[in-house]
């Protein structure tokens, strides 16, 4: 799997896009499909060879697809990363996936200052201020919401990183300043980044297709949404990872949760 691909297939609704690809090129090997919330490691690329750690997270929920198969996938895996918790399944994983609240709009947010400085500034250290930081609290408590709405109780953005990096604060603002992981990396050095080409149409088009879906309000995420296909002149709702194109947007709840857990999909198997 090139680069590309494996950044595209990951964030919310992942492993299902994939399990639906390899389906529909078939694949009639036996695949065990699993995501993780996020990558273990805060890093950056600083050259062709080169990765900087900046923080190794404590703690990263995985989920195979079904879930009945996530204690395999962490048995094979925990004597090299041992940092692997149980994920409860790829709903879970899906919608607690903090790049979707923090990357886009915290590029779409400081885009003057990305453009003015080339990115010469702290992404998370200079670029949320308690301004910006109310803006990610609100798109936090609509992905929340979402969550809610098909029955998973999801971490709001404060518990995740008391949780991945064992950091306090008083609200988002004080947290994220709280956590030195987060020192030295710098913002992108322009808007034509993955933060927006990738987070919009891979993290926050699914969560705002499954609000539409189960009747949730997303204004806040929609309107990051709006502000990428202005700035990219693109239409991330066309391009991006719809209920649709899934093939699960006929589920109820219930029927949702089973395929996840159990991997019965007998209705989305006909939608497709």
């Amino acid at each position: 799997m090139n680069e590309s691909l494996g950044r595209r297939l990951f964030r919310s609704c992942g492993a299902i896009e994939f399990q639906k690809a390899i389906r529909e090129n078939g694949c009639s090997a036996k695949v065990t499909i699993a995501e993780a919330e996020t990558f273990i490691y805060a890093s950056r690329s600083e050259g062709p060879a080169e990765a900087r750690i900046f923080r190794i997270k404590n703690a990263v929920p995985l989920a195979a697809l079904p879930a009945i198969s996530t204690r395999k996938v962490m048995d094979i895996l925990k004597d090299i990363y041992p940092e692997f918790v149980d994920g409860i399944n790829v709903l879970h994983t899906g919608l607690n996936n903090m790049g979707a609240i923090f990357h886009p709009a915290l590029t779409l947010l400081n885009s003057g200052r990305i453009e003015s400085t080339s990115g010469d500034f702290q992404f998370y250290v200079d670029g949320v201020t308690p301004s910006t930081a109310r803006v990610l609290e609100v798109l936090d408590r609509e992905r929340v919401t979402v969550a809610s709405a098909i029955g998973v109780e999801a971490r709001t953005a404060l518990d995740w990183l008391r949780m991945a990096y064992n950091v306090q604060g008083d609200d988002l603002y004080d947290a994220i300043q709280n956590q030195t992981g987060y020192y030295g990396i710098k913002a992108p050095k322009t808007l034509k980044h993955r933060y927006i080409f990738e987070d919009v149409p891979m993290s926050l088009v699914p969560i705002a297709s499954l609000a539409g879906r189960y009747c949730v309000s997303v204004r806040g995420i929609e309107s990051i949404i709006r502000l990428a296909c202005f700035v990219h002149r693109t239409d991330y709702w066309r391009r991006g990872r719809t209920l649709d194109k899934l093939g699960i947007e006929q589920l109820s709840v219930s029927e949702l949760k089973r395929y996840v857990n159990v991997g019965t999909r007998a209705r989305a198997m006909a939608a497709v």
